[in-house]
This record gives C-alpha cells, structure tokens and sequence, in this order.
C-alpha cells in the first residue's frame, strides 16, 4: 500500500532553523562527525540527510577505522595480479577471468550481530544480501558458502543461536537452488555471545557480461525493483554491525537493538532469473543491489560512481508499511530490492521483463546533468548532498595501534610441556576423544540441512576439503572454493595467524586438483576502539596481503566486521579467507576420501615439526592457549599446489587430505570414514609418535597414490624437493584404522565418535 504525504522537513526548512537541535549521536555520529556535515552541506542536515550520512558513515558501511590499513592490499598487488582481475577491491564483489570466455565473481559478507539477535533471519538475509552482491555484478549465482563461529557447543546460548542460524542459511540458500558447498564450524568461548555468521557466495557469467554500479548518462530512468520497501530491518545492520553489544559475556544490557531484516528467497529467486534476463536483452546501464543502508547506499553510490547527479522521488516507493518517514525510506534494509540505471528508450522493456517474472517496478527518478544527489517528497526537496561526500568521502580514522603486552606472555606459555599420552592405551582415547571434539567432529548434522547437489554441478562439497563445482557442462572446466581461519593462531601471532589462513585454504583448493587464482576475506575483530585490537587487525591484512603477493594471487575484495565484542571482551581476531580456484577438467579431481584400490599407498607429503601451539589438542585435552602458530612458508605451500596439480592431471592420486587442526590423526580418521575404507599406518623409525600424529605444522597433505604409480608420484616429489615419505596402506578389507604401536581402532567405533558429538548436543 502507499502512505499517505507525511510531514518531512525539506532542505528549505534546515536551511532557515540552523540552531535545531538533532539526534545525531543517537544515530551513531561523533562531535566532529556532525560538525563535517554540517560544513559540506554549508548548514545543517534535514532529518533525511541526517539519516543517510548517519547509516553511510556507520563503521560497517564506511569502513572508517580500516580504510587506513585496508590501501596496503593495493600497495602490495603486482600488475601480473591485476591482469587475473576483472573487478576488485571497491566494487561489489571481485570478478576473475577463469578462461575459456568464462568469468567467476565471488566475495563475502558478515551478519554478525543481527544473527545473534534472530538467528534465523540474521542468517537467512546474510545469504540474500550476499546473493545479490553477486547478481549485481552480473552474474547468476551457482554456490554458497558459510564460515560459522559459535560459543561452546554445550553452552545454553550456543543451542540457542547455532540451530537457528543453520535452519536460517538452509531455509534461504535451498528455496534459491543454490548448492551450498563449503564453510567452517568452529566452537570457541570468545564467539559466546557474538556469534560469527559469514556468508559467501560464488557465481558465473560469460566475460562480456560484467556490469558495474554507477549512474550515467543525463536522462537515464533510475528504476526500483523487487521487494516494497517496510519497517523491517530500520538502521538493521549498518547500525547493528557498528555498535559493540554492551553488558557482561552474557549478552545482558543490549546497547542497540534495530529490527533484523526478514527475507522472502522466493521473491529473490524471482529476481534472480529477471536480472539476469534483463542482463541478456541489455536493458541495465547499472545497477547496485540494496543490501546494508538500503536506498541511501543504492542511490549515493550509483550517483556517485557515475558522470551527473541523480534526481529521485521517495514517494514513488512502493512501501509495505504506511507513516514511514522520507529517513525510514532512506534508511530501511528490507531485503530482495534491486536499482537500475535504465536508457528511457529501453524502461517499456525493463518493465515488460519484470512483469514477466512477477517482479515489482517503479520508475523512482533519473540521471541528471547537475552534480548533487537530490531526493524529493511529494514535490518538495528533503535531501540534496554531494552523493561522493556519503558514498567515498566519509571520515577516516587512524585509530591508535599498539601491540599488547600480553602478547609476550602468550608466547611464553610453551604447550610443549603439556602433560602428553604415553602409553598406546593414551594414544587411542586420545584419537578417539579428538575425533568427537566438537572443533574436529563431523559436521554432517549441519550440512545434511543444506542442499549440496542442487542443480546437478556440485563435484565435491563437504565433508571434502574444498567445494568443486562444474562451470561449463561441454568442456568440464570448474571452480572450486574454500573458506579457513584458525582464530587461535591469530591470536598467537595475528601477521602469521592470517598467513596460516591464506595457507589453508589455498592448500584446500590445491588437494582437489584445481589451481589457487584469487582470494576474498571477511575480517572479524572486536572494538577498533582497542588499539591492541587494532594492532590484530592492522597485521592481520599485511600479513594476508604479503602472503597474497607471495603467492601471486590477488584479493579481489572483502568485508571487515568490527566491534565483535561483549563489553570489553573481543572474539579471537578471526580473519575468514576465501581462495577461489580453477580446474579445466572436473573429472580429474581429487576426493578427500580414501577408497581405492586394496593396498594404495599412503603418502605424508611435507615436513613434520614440533608444533603445537595453538593446536587442537592442546586446547581439547588441556584447555590450552599459548606458545606460537605453526611456522609458514608459503614457498613450500606453491610447491605442494603444483605437486597435487600434476598429480592430478597425470592420474597419480587417487584420494588427498591437507592437516591442518588435529594433525595427522585427524586426517587419517576424517580419510578413512569419508572413503569408508581401512588403513594401516606406520610411522617413520625413531620419530616421536605423539609429535608425527598431534603436531599441525604447516604445508602438509596425505594422499593415496596406486601402487602403479608410487614410485612415479615420489621421484616426482624429490626431483620438485618436496618432502615425501610412506607412512601406511589402504586396507579396505580390515575396516579399521590400525597405526602400528599406537592404536588400532574399527571404524564403526571411530564413526561413533566422529559423528555422535552434534547429534548429541543439538538433538
């Protein structure tokens, strides 16, 4: 329905009452924040202007405390990185081109906060926002991906916030036909409170079809599209995400609590299929979605990034609520809502195609040859700014950095001498208790509510190391994605903590045959307020963009979350990294379970340190945080990638696994149960049996390579000076995992421990 004309202070008005006071530090503006309104304006805000500065300049929107920090990743990207990139940093998702006239977009988003206010909604519209990142570039989005963090797995709240958020990102991302793919689940008492709820979304597109935001061409129809615009989700997470949650660990003495957004993935499936029509007939000069700060990101972005000002009517706004306000307009994140730029040769069309897909349409204003963004209200001006002083201009802080002291101590607290097992009896409840943590347990109760395999592409998806998905059904080239961060390294050590998760997840992508190509990240910290927290953050990106340089793969984009804490209790730094990668053939890749031929040989590629701070078993069995991360070298990262690639495309491996939490004994069980197949292991002589099973250095992969083509597989390994050594068989006929000297335990009563953990605690 329409609301009738409300009330609205207009420019006019704002200009005659100067001295009025305004409610700018309830919105989230600081002194100096308001007072450098005031003097870009030459006056003070209207109560619309006041509202779209107020949400733009939040932190989530603007990133003005990580701006000064964030220039490094361009500083330290090659001109051979940029050539990989289509689009990257400053758009709404990176772009890739991938070959064969083929082009990937990816990124990924954080809903943090409003998860933990409505689990399911919070998750839910995180995947819509996302989704439409991905659509706005031009693409059709084909997977998804959720990296979750959680308090304790036994803690009241956990159980509260945990099944929501996985019946939210399933009750979304399956009724879109989006395969979910991969992601993490990680327990921790720092999330206790602040959940962590990234989304990412991968989608496809031919090269020439890449569109950007921007609003050009004097004339040029601006026309809204999808969802009405309601009260839901009012200041949602551009507010949400910009506050810390005040009160004990408890969650108790919420400072902010702006209404979630509620998404309907029926209608944005609806407006899935009608961009991507629109896109076909070339009906879009631009587009943007409108996810966080609604219209007031839209249309200041798209004026801002094109060659004019833009003239827009509010009233024209289809709404679902009536007495909304010019600034509730403005500011409303109702979710499914699209605008486009639109030649007024071509709107006829535009309109026909949505009515076509029951999509609603309004033409709401133009492009025009001034220079200021101007929005009306039944006839009379409300707001008229310069569109680039909100989108590109906001403040930019550079918060105090200072490296906590603590951190020396941290470092002291040696896990080395943890008490450790000692006899075989040890060793096997040790595997088995391993197993069943909730960090390293099965997962399957989680993703068995996903739909992994819609849409008939999915090559690999979890449990696996990486997601594989088909691109192109005539030639079998594909993508694959992985998504890793190890929250306890960075909190060790935050420059090699981040490097360690560039590691990873380019070692996931690596052991299911494809070639690492690009990265995204969700960097998750608590109050950039805190200069240590600063300092997390501050190393965590030049250690990510370093190591990205290293490898020679670019980031292409990303999102920062701040203000992850409860009170003055931050998260563990957790900086999510995305690594996308292409594989020509999707018939060559390499599955994370063993289950060839009997007596396969089991090979450790890499070497094996004492290692064990931060390790899992250091916190399962001792509740243990201290000592340093494992060592990186991202060198011997490139050459295990190429090692597995030729592997791959020669036929050499049949099953690999990359060890990273848990060690060697986890991905012996995890290779065992995914392929259901037995395996006997010997160990090297005269090596400590704890340090080879429970150590988590770095760069270190199992594979199963036929007997054929061991000796093949290892010369290749030494002439490459990889780091090769046998250390068991595939023994399918034993159905047991038998590690000589150590264990030898069936594997229904592994599987009883790996999978019984979240089936337990959440029903």
């Amino acid at each position: 329905m329409s609301a009738p004309a409300q009330q609205a202070e207009t420019v006019e008005h704002a200009k005659a009452t100067p001295d009025t006071e305004q409610p700018y530090r309830e919105l989230g503006l600081k002194d100096d924040e308001y007072s450098r309104i005031r003097e870009i304006l030459g006056r003070r805000p209207t109560d619309a202007e006041l509202a779209m500065y107020s949400v733009m300049w939040s932190e989530h929107c603007s990133y003005k405390s990580s701006k000064v920090h964030l220039k490094y990743f361009g500083e330290t990207t090659t001109d051979e990185m940029k050539a990989k990139m289509l689009a990257g940093i400053g758009e709404n998702a990176g772009v890739v081109d991938i070959g064969d006239g083929w082009a990937v977009t990816f990124k990924a988003e954080s809903h943090n906060h409003p998860s933990y206010v409505e689990p399911y909604q919070g998750a839910a519209t995180g995947v819509g926002g996302i989704v439409r990142d991905i659509m706005a570039m031009g693409a059709r989005p084909v997977a998804v991906a959720d990296p979750l963090r959680f308090g304790p797995a036994d803690a009241p709240d956990t159980k509260r916030v945990l099944p929501g958020v996985v019946e939210g990102v399933g009750g979304y991302g399956n009724p879109l036909g989006l395969p979910n793919i991969g992601g993490e689940v990680v327990f921790d008492e720092c999330y206790a409170s602040n959940p962590l709820v990234n989304a990412l979304c991968v989608g496809v597109m031919k090269v020439d079809d890449l569109h950007l935001a921007h609003a050009s061409g004097t004339g040029n129809k601006i026309i809204l599209f999808g969802a009405r615009t309601g009260l839901d989700g009012i200041g949602g997470v551009s507010v949400l995400a910009s506050e810390t949650f005040e009160g004990d660990e408890t969650g108790a003495g919420r400072k902010k609590l702006p209404a979630v957004q509620v998404g309907d993935p029926f209608t944005e499936k609806l407006l899935i299929e009608c961009c991507l029509e629109l896109y076909n007939d070339e009906l879009v000069v631009g587009i943007q979605d409108l996810g966080g700060a609604g219209l007031s990101c839209a249309t200041a972005e798209l004026a801002s990034a094109g060659d004019g000002g833009m003239r827009v009517d509010l009233d024209r706004v289809p709404l679902r609520a009536t007495g909304m306000t010019p600034a509730e307009v403005l500011s409303s994140e109702s979710q499914e809502r699209m605008c486009a730029v639109v030649k007024p040769s071509d709107v006829d069309a535009f309109m026909k195609v949505c009515e076509k897909w029951d999509v609603l349409a309004t033409v709401i204003g133009e492009v025009t040859d001034g220079e200021n963004l101007e929005i009306y209200w039944h006839g009379e001006c409300v707001l008229d700014v310069p569109p680039g002083t909100v989108a590109h201009e906001g403040p930019v802080y550079e918060r105090p950095v200072e490296r906590p002291g603590e951190q020396d101590l941290i470092a002291a607290d040696n896990p080395n001498t943890l008490e450790r097992p000692s006899t075989p009896d040890d060793m096997r409840e040790t595997v088995l208790r391993m197993a069943a943590s909730p960090n390293l347990c099965s997962r399957a109760w989680v993703t068995d509510q996903y739909d992994r395999y819609v849409r008939g592409n999915t090559v690999l998806a979890q449990p696996s190391d990486g997601g594989v998905l088909r691109v192109d059904e005539e030639t079998g080239r594909g993508i694959a994605v992985s998504t890793d961060c190890n929250s306890r390294y960075t909190r060790l050590d935050p420059y090699a903590g981040a490097q360690l998760a560039l590691a990873e997840a380019y070692r996931n992508v690596a052991v299911t045959g494809a070639t690492p190509m690009a990265v995204t990240n969700c960097l998750n910290f608590g109050s950039p307020e805190d200069p240590g927290v600063m300092w997390q953050f501050q190393q965590a990106v030049r250690g990510l963009a370093d190591g990205c340089a290293e490898l020679g793969i670019p980031v292409t984009g990303g999102n920062v979350s701040f203000y992850n804490q409860t009170g003055r209790h931050p998260i563990l730094p957790t900086p999510v990294v995305g690594v996308l990668g292409v594989i020509d053939d999707v018939t060559r890749r390499i599955p994370t379970g063993i289950g060839g031929d009997e007596g396969e040989t089991l090979l450790l590629l890499g070497d094996t340190t004492e290692e064990l701070g931060g390790s899992e078993w250091a916190k399962v069995t001792h509740g243990h945080l201290g000592g340093t991360p494992p060592k990186v070298d991202l060198a011997r990262e490139k050459l295990l990638a190429d090692v597995m690639l030729a592997g791959s495309r020669d036929g050499m491996v049949s099953a690999a696994h990359d060890l990273s939490e848990g060690g060697l004994a986890q991905a012996l069980v995890e290779t065992a149960l995914i392929g259901e197949t037995g395996a006997r292991v010997v160990l090297p002589e005269g090596v400590d049996p704890f340090v080879w099973l429970f150590s988590e250095s770095a760069g270190r992969a199992l594979v199963a390579v036929p007997r054929s083509e061991e000796l093949r597989f290892t010369e290749m390994c030494a002439a490459r000076g990889l780091p090769c050594v046998k250390v068991g068989v595939v023994d399918d006929q034993s159905q047991k995992l038998e590690i000589q000297d150590v264990a030898d335990i069936p594997l229904t009563e592994l599987r009883d421990a790996w999978e019984g953990t979240l089936p337990a605690l959440f029903g």
